[in-house]
């Protein structure tokens, strides 16, 4: 078998590697499917949407192990309770672009 140049070799190894990162996109967006399946159990219609995604990108910015140490240490609110507070009613949702928090 002759040897390939460093040219052939150069295109195959880009080859493989746009055969890889092709393989990583298609294996992240199944990832992402499985968790977005989730929030279909969820009920997430009690937030807002800016509150949904500034508790999602809180949670992924610190990790999920600190998130939910965090979150379990806060104090159990009834479901009536968390319905009826201000903040969740329709006059007061601000449902606007996210802010940065860092």
């Amino acid at each position: 078998m002759p040897k390939k140049t460093d040219r052939e070799r150069l295109a195959d190894l880009e080859a493989r590697q746009r055969m890889i990162a092709e393989e990583v996109e298609k294996t992240r967006r199944a990832l992402r499917g499985k968790y977005a399946e989730i929030v279909t159990d969820l009920p997430v219609e009690d937030l807002t949407e800016r509150e949904f995604r500034d508790l999602l990108v809180a949670a992924i910015r610190c990790g999920g192990a600190a998130a939910v140490t965090a979150l379990r240490a806060l104090p159990e609110v009834s479901a009536s309770s968390q319905r009826s507070s201000p903040a969740h009613t329709k006059s007061s949702r601000r449902d606007g672009p996210a802010t940065s928090m860092a």
